[in-house]
């Protein structure tokens, strides 16, 4: 008896433990805010954009080693808005958009049968280093196919990240076949597997965010132009931020929970205007005349393609909706188009100027600036 006392004396502690402390070691996992962090403020602005619009293509960030290049991107996840999802569905499928649905989903629609959805949080999915191209794509069982006449699919980790955020740390240490499936998937909308004759397409929409240290290697220029935009992030030298980082970083692992709590109003003010700024998106119009002026700038910058006249248009209107207008103005494209452009820029060893100030001096001949 007395032992059997003692064990139910433990378990009413561990339910009184599951619901107090377990939520405090919960919050105490979360992310550091988004809205807490110091400088950075390019890498912060380009994630904030793609996040209103990820038609930009993604951001591709390459800076010293320490620099809190992973911290600011994972600290993006509180900021990110509540999807509706099908229930039970592996592919985060959307109840209404047919380009945002697997084909098990649309098929479901088509003969009339109720779907049943709820809401989750935007996924954000980490793609290690060393995983497999059948852990990213995801795999088919060619033995249950054969012998039961069924489709039999495993979902990859482009599955999982399909309406979300795909997150490459150290992108430039990625095998090469891998980053173009990553590439092709984020561009198309959509992933192919086939094995033996049998094949699975399924929508995989997600923002892709890469990291890396440019003392590791660089990214091949043409999979450096298929991200939207680029960042180079370099250590903060002033002594007083350098103080100001260690400080914060120092009382959120002290003492998480009333850190979250103190950047809670400011964590949901940036939320509501990354949300309103998603719907309001549509209503943003660029004259005609800032178009050329975009397309003319890319012209005497000798870039290839058309990605960069694309991404620059999409991150101007993202930057408008973001602060709550709907007319561009100079310094909404002159904030955008050095992270739009700059890894768009071909390297000239003979070439004195740097390449940021390059883009600069373009601007300012086009625009009319002295």
């Amino acid at each position: 008896m007395k032992s059997y006392h003692l064990i139910k004396k433990k378990k009413n502690y561990n339910h009184k433990f599951l619901n107090t402390t377990f939520c405090d070691k919960d919050k105490i996992r979360q992310a550091f805010p988004f809205t807490a962090l110091i400088g950075q403020t390019n890498m912060k602005l380009a994630l904030i954009l793609n996040v209103i619009d990820p038609r930009i293509g993604g951001v591709m960030s390459m800076g010293d080693r320490g620099t809190g290049k992973s911290t600011v991107v994972r600290s993006l996840v509180d900021l990110l808005p509540e999807i509706q999802v099908v229930n039970e569905d592996p592919f985060n499928s959307h109840p209404n958009n047919f380009d945002l649905m697997s084909q098990n989903v649309k098929e479901l629609k088509k003969k009339g049968d109720k779907i049943y959805t709820n809401f989750i949080k935007t996924p954000m999915v980490d793609l290690p280093l060393g995983a497999t191209e059948d852990r990213v794509c995801g795999t088919i069982d060619i033995e249950k196919a054969l012998l039961d006449g069924t489709k039999a699919f495993e979902p990859g980790l482009l599955a999982k990240a399909n309406r979300g955020i795909l997150y490459v740390d150290e992108v430039n240490l990625l095998d090469d076949h891998l980053v173009d499936i990553l590439l092709d998937s984020a561009a198309g909308g959509w992933n192919t597997v086939e094995r033996e004759g049998v094949s699975i397409v399924h929508p995989a929409r997600f923002i892709l965010i890469g990291s890396g240290n440019p003392e590791e290697g660089e990214l091949r220029p043409q999979l450096l132009d298929r991200f939207g935009m680029h960042v180079r992030i370099k250590t903060i030298k002033d002594p007083i931020s350098r103080v100001k980082i260690v400080e914060r970083r120092s009382q959120f692992d002290r003492f998480a929970s009333n850190f979250l709590i103190e950047y809670q109003y400011l964590q949901d003010f940036l939320k509501n205007r990354i949300i309103n700024a998603r719907g309001s998106l549509k209503e943003i119009k660029i004259d005609y005349q800032y178009k050329v002026n975009i397309a003319e700038l890319c012209s005497n910058l000798n870039i290839d393609g058309l990605r960069g006249d694309i991404v620059t248009n999409r991150a101007v209107k993202a930057f408008v909706a973001l602060n709550s207008r709907k007319s561009v103005i100079d310094k909404d494209i002159f904030t955008v188009i050095s992270l739009s452009l700059i890894h768009r820029l071909k390297k000239n060893p003979l070439e004195s100027i740097d390449s940021n100030q390059n883009i600069i001096k373009t601007f300012k001949s086009i625009f009319g600036y002295s």
